[in-house]
């Protein structure tokens, strides 16, 4: 991103708090944004882009950022694309909108607009993801070659390493670069996580607790550390986790991660109802499903939903994460 676009978030975020300071009890996009309150950000950005209050195009810069950090990828893609089409937002527009379309699972259009921009670091990120995602293995070595020694590009990598089972080399990366970034408090979770997928389940929590110190209330820390549970004690155990976001109000049946996890808790509960939803955003959701309720093989629909895409034994199933 360069000078001139960051400068123009700026002056929005800049109006938007003094706007509220003139406003008693409303709060500002920078308030919103420093409570990681993507929702009430999205909707305040909203209201002043229908009011036409502020300039249209850091309106929509900012709505990318906030609809994009809250998962709403649709909503991103359209603000982008609005600026590309409207405002002359130049050719890291295409890159953004390849990243809400790699969010979407949309790849090969993600791959498409990805190349529309220019060579950039990040788009060579996205293009390594995007020929994983793909099993385009050519073209995975190729992008890989072209990873920097900087910090994204082993972000990147690691992540890759994870997605393909492979933990201890996804472990080395994120302590190797805990090491170096002690502040990033999220790269305790990503070690978290990787011990987790290695069965150290204690470990895990030693590690994840660094984290919760500072963001208690993180769904996706508060689901590892649930799924720790789970492996360590039972299911119940695993739930009372969970109990901790509902208490703080948290909907956790908007978290897909977390409707699947729940089935595994409760030992196959509500699997017909939740897990066919799921399978195409949840690796784990097509074996659980057959896992927790062993009798829809004999349903000719749900064995046909199923085989084509049985993973082979290596896979576990009921992971929690």
């Amino acid at each position: 991103m360069n000078k001139k676009t960051k400068a123009s978030k700026s002056s929005v975020l800049n109006k938007g708090a003094a706007a509220s300071k003139n406003a008693k009890g409303q709060p500002s996009l920078e308030e919103f944004l420093n409570s990681r309150d993507y929702t009430g950000a999205l909707t305040l950005l909203e209201f002043r882009l229908k009011c036409q209050d502020g300039d249209t195009r850091e309106l929509l810069m900012w709505i990318g950022y906030v609809a994009f950090h809250l998962g709403n990828y649709k909503r991103a893609e359209e603000a982008y694309r609005e600026l590309l089409q409207v405002h002359d937002f130049g050719a890291v527009g295409h890159l953004y909108i390849a990243c809400c379309y790699y969010f979407q699972q949309m790849y090969e259009d993600a791959e498409k607009e990805a190349l529309k921009a220019t060579d950039d670091p990040l788009s060579t990120r996205l293009l390594f993801n995007i020929a994983h995602r793909v099993s385009d293995e050519d073209k995975l070595m190729n992008y890989h070659q072209k990873l920097r020694e900087a910090k994204e590009d082993l972000l990147s990598l690691a992540a890759v390493h994870y997605l393909r089972q492979h933990h201890q080399e996804a472990t080395d990366i994120y302590k190797r670069l805990l090491l170096e970034n002690r502040d990033d408090l999220a790269l305790n979770v990503y070690v978290a996580m990787c011990y987790y997928k290695l069965d150290y389940y204690d470990v895990s929590l030693e590690i994840l607790a660094v984290y919760l110190q500072s963001f208690p209330d993180s769904p996706l820390a508060i689901n590892l550390k649930a799924c720790n549970h789970f492996r360590l004690y039972n299911g119940k155990a695993a739930e009372a986790e969970l109990k901790v976001l509902s208490d703080k109000g948290v909907n956790v049946q908007a978290n897909e991660l977390i409707r699947h996890n729940l089935v595994v808790f409760s030992n196959g509960e509500h699997a017909l109802q939740v897990l066919p939803s799921l399978i195409d955003t949840v690796p784990e959701a097509r074996l659980n499903l057959v896992s927790c309720r062993p009798d829809v093989i004999n349903s000719s629909a749900y064995l046909s939903l199923l085989s084509d895409h049985l993973l082979p034994a290596t896979s576990v199933s009921q992971r929690g994460l």
